[in-house]
């Protein structure tokens, strides 16, 4: 800890920079568990430095993804809860970045707070350690911005970036997508990171219901609807590896209809058989209790399928039981045929 920088000027006016100090040397412990062997440096410095492997590398291309948690954040709050939000932040990116067939290098994150409480930073930037872990990222440095006045003290904000690379031979970029392809879903954990607002908005959430166990999804409705992002990186790698993938889409903000497009070419629409899609108790809920159309549903969340990937039919059996090696439960869930549409849920 740094003991020669404080101000008592600072902290009168709610500053406290002895407290980041207090932080970053807690949180130490969990960025070590991401370290590589691209880390040049440890946090600590102005930039966090990386040593990129290009090696069987034609055409290097580096690829970004950034994101924050959304008001997901406000049911941490209510439960008092911080070491797993940093999941869904590192997910929310890396998932991102593994859908043009990257690998993701490296992280930062952002978290902006009205009174740093050093244990509860400590805690936050945990979950992201995990989440870096499972997302084979290393941590190489970050911020904590102390904001008296903008954010009570008792919340703060989350947010993100990482950096990948792939191969320009190798990208995967819908190019190759052809009518009779297969699609591919991979089960969400829940409603991930997304839509939250009409979450609360239905659940009228509270310190007192966010506690109350809920018979059809065997827990409390916090810690259902707190289950971090799932985050797909090691099971999409060893898929890439074993056939050839030609589209990705990450099911994030806007459900089936602005997602799956993103990932088709012009003339082509992604037929999806939504009977194929395993069901969760949380999407029920939400529909049944909040009263919203079936359409409204598909287009604000992700329905039980947090990644859809797009292969050959002479390669989606091989996928699905690659997938499922790696611990996924892969399924069918529709193809690609000719249309103007972009998305078709039947």
């Amino acid at each position: 800890m740094n003991k020669n920088s404080y101000s008592d000027s600072y902290k009168a006016a709610g500053v406290d920079v002895t407290a980041g100090y207090r932080a970053v040397d807690l949180m130490k412990q969990h960025v070590a568990r991401t370290q590589t062997s691209g880390v040049v440096s440890g946090i600590g410095g102005f930039g966090g430095l990386f040593r990129p492997n290009f090696a069987g590398m034609q055409d290097p291309i580096l690829v970004s993804g950034t994101d924050g948690v959304g008001t997901k954040l406000k049911i941490a709050f209510l439960m008092d809860k911080h070491d797993t939000i940093g999941i869904d932040c590192v997910a929310m990116c890396v998932n991102d970045v593994i859908c043009c067939g990257a690998q993701p290098m490296f992280f930062l994150d952002y978290i902006a707070t009205g009174k740093n409480v050093p244990e509860k930073i400590a805690q936050i930037v945990k979950g992201v350690a995990e989440g870096c872990v499972q997302g084979e990222s290393a941590i190489v440095g970050g911020e904590t911005a102390e904001m008296p006045g903008f954010y009570p003290e008792d919340e703060y904000d989350l947010a993100g970036f990482s950096v990948g690379i792939v191969d320009r031979t190798k990208m995967i970029d819908g190019s190759k997508l052809q009518v009779g392809d297969v699609l591919i879903g991979l089960p969400s954990s829940g409603v991930h990171s997304n839509g939250f607002s009409l979450v609360r908005k239905v659940f009228d959430l509270n310190q007192e219901n966010v506690g109350k166990y809920v018979e059809e999804l065997g827990m409390t409705l916090g810690e259902a609807l707190l289950t971090p992002t799932k985050i797909y990186v090691k099971p999409m790698r060893q898929l890439m590896q074993a056939v050839e993938v030609k589209a990705v889409s990450h099911v994030t903000g806007g459900g089936f209809y602005e997602n799956i497009p993103r990932m088709l070419k012009k003339g082509l629409t992604a037929r999806i058989e939504t009977a194929k899609i395993p069901r969760q108790p949380i999407f029920g809920l939400l529909q049944s209790q909040g009263n919203i159309p079936l359409r409204d549903m598909y287009n604000t969340f992700n329905m039980g399928i947090g990644m859809c990937i797009v292969t050959s039919p002479e390669d989606a059996d091989e996928a699905v039981s690659v997938l499922n090696g790696a611990g996924e439960s892969a399924v069918i869930i529709g193809s690609i045929e000719n249309g103007a549409e972009g998305v078709v849920l039947c």
